[in-house]
């Protein structure tokens, strides 16, 4: 199974991009989605983002990740 995370991208150089990926800041390649612009949401696999989302749909993934993230601590 694979995952992958939203992140908003912070800053472009090229076909690298600075990303905020739920609070930590990540470098990734935008090979594949040449163009995104600053301030939109990706989704990143890998050290790739893969494609670009709407920022509604990126919040609802972050809420369902730490959903998840929260429930393995507590051991459900």
């Amino acid at each position: 199974m694979c995952l992958a995370i939203p992140a908003k991208i912070v800053s472009l150089d090229g076909s690298i991009a600075r990303v905020d990926m739920m609070g930590n800041e990540r470098v990734v390649s935008v090979d594949l989605v040449p163009e995104v612009r600053i301030g939109e949401y990706v989704l990143v696999h890998a050290g790739f983002a893969i494609g670009i989302i709407d920022d509604q749909s990126a919040r609802e993934t972050e809420e369902l990740l730490l959903e998840v993230a929260n429930a393995y601590e507590e051991g459900e």
